[in-house]
């Protein structure tokens, strides 16, 4: 409807230009036609014909325009126009001294056409440049809005929010994720996690107290330190029982992620579709790889299955295996990595003394 109506608007432009265009031809020439209103009625049709045509071009142009326009990215619109109008600023400062000029009336045209010539070459130039570093100008006017603008096309994605569990808190190394900047969005910390956590704090069991108290402890420094990510939120689904359920669904209802340690928990959400990040697998992932012939320091603490091995730990906790160790149980020694194992249980490192001596 509406191109009918840009097309109708250059029809009747062209039928009125051509019907009193015909007033403004010279008197010798008007002299000359013996049906004036005929003269008129042939110029409104060519004028309706010619500005219809011209209406469809400029209308179809407009669309492929319109289609172009849509289909760019909204940061280069945005660097685009903050360049257009940086050129335009440039050719009216350029401009200014030039209207000053004295200049005769014969030469009256050359200061409209340096407006035009300085406005089209300063406006392209603008353009040109917002092309080439058209992020560094949109970041001058507001710093967040280009961040803005990606986010909000899909270019960029916002970070997810992730939902903690009571197992999580208790361990703490969430918080150290956090520090070091690994774990970004916000944390959520559902109202029935704390009740949970309350409770274990409140048990009768010295060790469960402890642990209990350890993650209260940890969960306020963390909300000290970044007041503006732990958020506490007061859902309880009072019609589902179990706290791990509860976490599920919250995670489904918010799109969440849910960060956990616990094998079953993360076991049956990946199973309904919840996004995972498990502690356990992060740590597991980031152990070192030995390969033979690696170099390692350890202390043998304990005898192995076999009479002449030894047993001794990594930091992270890798059990290894020292063919010929037992002999320096107690004593810290330098082995040679002769292989691993993965099991079950976790990663199995076997080696043998360096050349059989102490380190």
């Amino acid at each position: 409807m509406l191109d009918l109506f840009v097309i109708l608007t250059f029809i009747l432009f062209g039928i009125g230009l051509g019907f009193y265009g015909v007033d403004f031809l010279p008197i010798s020439a008007l002299m000359e036609v013996t049906n004036l209103e005929g003269l008129r009625s042939v110029t409104a049709g060519f004028g309706a014909l010619m500005f219809g045509v011209i209406g469809y071009a400029a209308l179809t142009l407009y669309r492929r325009v319109q289609q172009q326009v849509r289909s760019l990215p909204p940061d280069i619109i945005l660097s685009r126009a903050v360049g257009l109008v940086i050129g335009l600023l440039i050719a009216n400062l350029v401009l200014a001294p030039v209207l000053l000029l004295p200049i005769s009336p014969e030469f009256g045209f050359i200061k409209p056409l340096a407006a035009v010539l300085s406005s089209l070459m300063f406006g392209v130039s603008g353009v040109n440049l917002a092309d080439t570093h058209g992020r560094s100008l949109v970041r001058l006017f507001n710093p967040n809005s280009l961040e803005t603008a990606l986010v909000a096309e899909g270019t960029l994605k916002p970070a997810v929010t992730k939902v903690l569990d009571t197992s999580c808190i208790i361990d703490g190394r969430f918080q150290e994720l956090i520090e070091t900047g690994f774990l970004e969005g916000q944390i959520l910390v559902p109202q029935f996690v704390l009740q949970e956590l309350q409770q274990v704090a409140d048990a009768s069991n010295d060790q469960k107290r402890m642990r209990g108290r350890r993650g209260l402890d940890i969960l306020n420094q963390v909300r000290e330190s970044y007041p503006n990510r732990i958020i506490i939120d007061a859902a309880n689904y009072e019609d589902i029982a179990t706290v791990d359920a509860k976490l599920i669904r919250l995670a489904q209802d918010i799109n969440g992620i849910l960060l956990t340690n616990d094998y079953n928990l993360s076991k049956v959400a990946n199973f309904q579709s919840v996004s995972v990040l498990n502690v356990n697998s992060l740590a597991q992932a980031l152990r070192p790889n030995y390969l033979p012939g690696d170099a390692l320091h350890l202390k043998i603490l304990k005898e192995g299955k076999e009479s002449s091995q030894g047993v001794g730990y990594l930091d992270d906790g890798t059990m290894v295996v020292v063919e010929e160790g037992r002999p320096y149980l107690g004593k810290d020694l330098e082995v040679v990595v002769t292989g691993a194992l993965q099991t079950s249980a976790g990663r199995m490192i076997f080696a043998r003394p360096d050349n059989s001596q102490e380190s």
